[in-house]
């Protein structure tokens, strides 16, 4: 398995000489089959890299601290650098009324970029798998996120890299076992509270036996697909945006009106999601509704009117301009 994941650092240009990295592990599996592979490729010398680990204790599981210790010795045994931290994950979705999925995903990567502006590192390491990838686009799918949401997880991100995103999960399990890791395991992942967990113990196994025993390649291939094309039809937009674009600061982006309005709707609700995204970073709380509402708006062409897709965002249109204001 340390060979395809190799192939998939280079296939992506993951990890670069000079890199410096945080690796999320949380003791299982997937993790810490990674920190495994990464250390034997460091200390081979096949890249010219160096990282830390980072550890969050989510105080759910009676295991938890157990889980910290595992990590925390491999990193001793093999002269990592370690970082952990404990937080009550449950209170925290209980007081900010939130699932603790959600939560628990917000504490682990603010942590995570912590560590990595404290240590001076550049890319942060994530252990999601093929399976993983499987699993988001079906979740996506029930949710009706389009096409996007077909690209699953992505091999590169940013700063987040992901190097057993070509590996299957039996991979990673018979790995461990041949290299005696005796990784941490979850038991909530058995548990059919979550909806990913409900896709991968239910939903997965049974299209595989009545419908496809190769779903997981197969979703896996047409994220490829999806990914080249999404990746191009992105470079059109930013081309477009550029070609509509008045003035740009950090409280307000404003585009020509008129020249939005000639575009096909598809690059208008890509042009929408883009904007939004280069004001805030994100565009995970506007939905079709949001880009359908601002599209007619565009189109109506009358001044001074203006929609509030969420507290933090304004959108006005006035003077032949489309004003994208941060309200917050």
């Amino acid at each position: 398995m340390k060979e395809k994941v190799l192939e998939t650092i280079k296939k992506y240009n993951l990890i670069e000489d000079g890199d410096k990295l945080v690796l999320a592990v949380s003791g299982g599996p997937d993790s810490i089959s990674m920190l495994n592979i990464l250390n034997e490729l460091k200390n081979e010398c096949v890249i010219d890299f160096s990282f830390c680990v980072a550890h969050v204790n989510h105080m759910i599981r009676k295991e938890a601290k157990e889980d910290e210790e595992y990590v925390k010795k491999y990193c001793m045994q093999n002269g990592i650098d370690f970082y952990s931290k404990s937080i009550d994950v449950q209170k925290l979705a209980n007081n900010n009324k939130v699932g603790t999925e959600e939560a628990g995903r917000y504490v682990r990567y603010k942590f995570f970029d912590e560590i990595l502006e404290e240590t001076s590192s550049n890319k942060i390491a994530i252990a999601h798998n093929k399976n993983d990838k499987a699993e988001t686009m079906i979740m996506n799918i029930m949710r009706g996120s389009g096409i996007t949401g077909l690209k699953g997880i992505e091999p590169k991100r940013g700063k987040y890299i992901r190097p057993l995103i070509e590996c299957e999960r039996f991979e990673i399990e018979d790995y461990c076992e041949k290299e005696k890791l005796n990784p941490r395991i979850d038991k909530t992942n058995f548990e059919n509270t979550y909806t990913r967990n409900k896709i991968r113990n239910i939903v997965i196994p049974y299209v595989k036996k009545e419908f496809n025993p190769n779903i997981i390649e197969t979703l896996n291939r047409l994220s490829e697909l999806v990914i080249d094309e999404e990746n191009y039809v992105e470079k059109q937009v930013e081309k477009v945006y550029k070609g509509l674009l008045d003035s740009e600061n950090e409280k307000e982006i404003i585009l020509d009106l008129k020249s939005f309005n000639k575009q096909e709707k598809v690059i208008k609700s890509r042009v929408i999601l883009y904007t939004i995204t280069r004001l805030f970073g994100t565009s995970k709380e506007i939905s079709k509704v949001h880009i359908d509402d601002i599209i007619k708006l565009c189109e109506n062409n009358i001044g001074n009117k203006y929609l509030t897709p969420n507290k933090n965002i304004k959108v006005l249109v006035k003077n032949h301009k489309i004003y994208f204001i941060r309200e917050n």
